[in-house]
């Protein structure tokens, strides 16, 4: 499992990118840091294995942050959120190590792909002690594809999806959240957020945040009638 730290201090941007990452296959949030030194702290005590990093902190930018995080010799890796669009901003980050550069606002699609291809790195750099030449080339050049339709992300299978499309079938909503498909399929809420996740991408559904007066945002589901013939595929 990858640990990831969220430095944000929006708490309701926060909360959202929490949520993001709970939703990616073999991902965990480890908390959120609200302040650059609380980032720096919580980096060199509990060592997470990759920072979210806003680049707008009060007190210090995230590009000042991962500047000192490097020089205090911390191996988390970093991806950078930000607005700035910049050249100079987006060149120093990645002269400091930064895996990854999000520019906001940003869709759910772009999020997951920057996990995702941090999680294929880090699998190759864990292989193997030594490397060819070919082999380098292979993980720096190939082409981020994704999975044939037809073949389930590891870690969901078949039956588990059936029992979640069922469930999405039967509702008599217009659009419906992981704990509606949760309470109605007898399926952890965990799990139905990667399965809906999941079905997200291969565009089956499709989904809105929603933020309420009160309370954590939201992400609502409804079913994409272009995709539908896609389940085909799987179940």
């Amino acid at each position: 499992m990858i640990r990831l730290l969220i430095a944000e201090d929006d708490p309701m941007v926060a909360e959202l990118n929490r949520r993001y990452v709970e939703s990616v296959a073999g991902f965990e949030s480890i908390g959120v840091a609200s302040k650059p030194e609380d980032v720096l702290r919580r980096a060199a005590v509990e060592k997470p294995d990759l920072i979210l990093l806003d680049i707008y902190m009060p007190g210090m930018t995230g590009l000042e942050v991962l500047e000192k995080l490097r020089a205090t010799g911390s191996r988390a890796d970093v991806i950078l959120i930000s607005a700035a669009t910049d050249m100079d901003s987006v060149r120093k980050a990645m002269q400091l190590g930064a895996v990854d550069y999000i520019i906001k606002p940003f869709q759910f699609e772009r999020f997951q792909q920057a996990l995702l291809s941090y999680e294929k790195r880090r699998r190759f750099f864990s292989e193997s002690a030594q490397f060819k030449q070919s082999d380098i080339d292979a993980m720096l050049f190939r082409s981020e594809q994704s999975a044939p339709l037809h073949e389930l992300p590891k870690g969901l299978t078949k039956e588990t999806l059936s029992i979640v499309w069922t469930a999405i079938q039967e509702t008599e909503q217009a659009d419906f959240s992981a704990e509606d498909i949760a309470f109605a399929s007898g399926v952890s809420r965990v799990s139905v957020r990667k399965y809906l996740s999941f079905l997200q991408e291969a565009g089956v559904l499709t989904s809105d945040v929603l933020y309420g007066s009160v309370g954590r945002p939201q992400s609502r589901y409804q079913i994409h009638e272009a995709g539908r013939e896609h389940m085909l595929k799987y179940i």
